[in-house]
């Protein structure tokens, strides 16, 4: 093994070592940039190798930062993170979760059902796991503790459904992956349009079995009230803002009517209207809004920025050529190599953020993929299915973090983890499908872009 190949080893391990001491992330990817160039610049004179790092190879960060700040595509982020908490801070979850627990209060299982409903949409307005986690908790925990639902079901369809976020578009992580690997957003939002509404039915699915099947798990209330077009007329009332809202996003991108950056400022304005027309906004609302959406974005692109810096140096000393032969060098097939991919990156979900995943590791391995003759799109959205999974699975997967920090004192950490199980196999074989049927992925957009 050469010099340069150890090093690139030890930068990489160093990288994972450092994550565990709590400092924060962006500042270990700075640090070890920096480090690890006069570390190659001894290397050359000490082994008389040439790795061709030297102090004028930092200089390179700057143009690349200057591309990043002047990134277009990268408005979004910020623009999508305003409207997820602005419709957080409308009320609109609430009015919503009342209402449908009003429609499904007769069908055994329907608060959990309700519960999904409302984290599918959140899904396709946050975008942000803890958010979506903490706010279903907080709405849906007390009603299903109070009508007697088994806990472990409960903590299950918060915390899986919660995790949609990161998929359901528009998603900020859609966004990063857009621009990390070089293909349209818009693509990404088609494609993975399917994979998040595959999950979402298999989570009703189950519930719905596990309702007829076993009544003391998910039962009816007593005092549900009947079923009429009262009520479905104010179900129906209460969705439309937040679903025309996202309709309104999501369409104006699929029928090439805006770009994923001017959707997100009609999105980010959307919101704003709502939070106005329910009373909600006020100038402490604006204030609080404003000033979460840019300690999220500063944070983003804090990563963002330091990731280039430590991608940069890790491909100066061959970094991408150690990995494409370590990877092309597996007896697997191509097949077998995106599953060794998908499972690495399963492994790193449970200690890495999907922010550091998206920045490091996906331009890593996706040029290998794309050099396999997959399609980039199928493959990012498989990325996101399988961060979702690990982010959902024991014993550190994060959603069960966010989810244990909100839930009253009669449930533990095993109630969690027990109730995620069936939800976590309801994942892989979404994760399964997508990965043996591609079209799931590329249907869409190849017929929306269909000339």
């Amino acid at each position: 093994m050469e010099i340069n190949e150890i090093l690139v080893l030890i930068m990489f391990s160093l990288f994972i070592f450092l994550l565990f001491t709590g400092f924060p992330v962006a500042w270990v990817l700075c640090g070890i940039s920096l480090i690890f160039i006069p570390v190659a610049m001894l290397a050359d004179e000490w082994f008389d190798a040439f790795i061709g790092i030297d102090w004028n190879y930092a200089s390179l960060v700057v143009p690349r930062m200057w591309d990043i700040m002047t990134n277009w595509v990268l408005v979004a982020l910020p623009m999508f993170i305003f409207m997820g908490l602005m419709l957080d801070r409308s009320g609109t979850a609430e009015d919503l979760m009342g209402n449908l627990v009003r429609l499904f209060g007769r069908v055994r299982g329907g608060l959990a059902v309700t519960v999904t409903f409302v984290g599918l949409l959140l899904a396709a307005s946050t975008g942000i796991i803890g958010a979506s986690v903490v706010l279903l908790a907080v709405l849906g925990m007390p009603m299903m503790m109070r009508d007697g639902y088994s806990k472990e079901l409960a903590c299950g369809t918060i915390a899986s459904t919660g995790t949609l976020g990161i998929l359901v578009p528009p998603s900020i992580m859609l966004v990063m992956m857009g621009d990390r690997i070089g293909v349209s957003v818009g693509d990404l939002f088609l494609g993975a349009v399917f994979p998040g509404l595959m999950l979402a039915a298999f989570y009703v699915a189950y519930i719905l079995i596990i309702g007829f099947t076993r009544a003391d798990m998910a039962p009816v209330s007593d005092d549900a009230e009947p079923i009429s077009m009262r009520v479905i007329f104010s179900a129906l009332r209460a969705a439309l803002p937040t679903a025309g809202l996202i309709i309104a996003v999501l369409g104006s991108i699929f029928m090439g009517i805006a770009t994923p950056t001017e959707a997100s400022g009609v999105g980010a304005l959307g919101a704003t209207l709502l939070a106005a027309m329910r009373g909600r906004l006020t100038l402490d609302v604006l204030r609080s809004v404003g000033r979460e959406t840019t300690k999220t974005t500063a944070f983003i692109f804090a990563l963002i920025i330091c990731a280039t810096a430590f991608s940069l140096v890790l491909r100066g000393l061959g970094g991408d050529e150690l990995i494409e032969k370590a990877l092309t060098s597996l007896p697997f097939g191509p097949h077998g190599i995106v599953i060794a991919i998908l499972f690495v990156t399963f492994i790193l979900g449970f200690f890495l953020d999907w922010i550091e995943l998206t920045l490091i590791i996906l331009p890593l391995v996706a040029p290998v993929v794309s050099a396999m003759g997959f399609d980039l799109v199928w493959f990012a959205v498989l990325f996101a299915v399988c961060l979702q999974t690990s982010f959902l699975t024991p014993p550190v997967g994060f959603a069960l973090f966010y989810l244990k920090g909100v839930v009253p004192p009669g449930i533990n950490l095993f109630h969690i983890y027990r109730g995620v199980v069936p939800f976590i196999l309801l994942q892989l074989l979404g994760l399964a499908l997508v990965f043996w049927m591609p079209s799931i992925v590329t249907w869409l957009p190849s017929t929306v872009y269909s000339p």
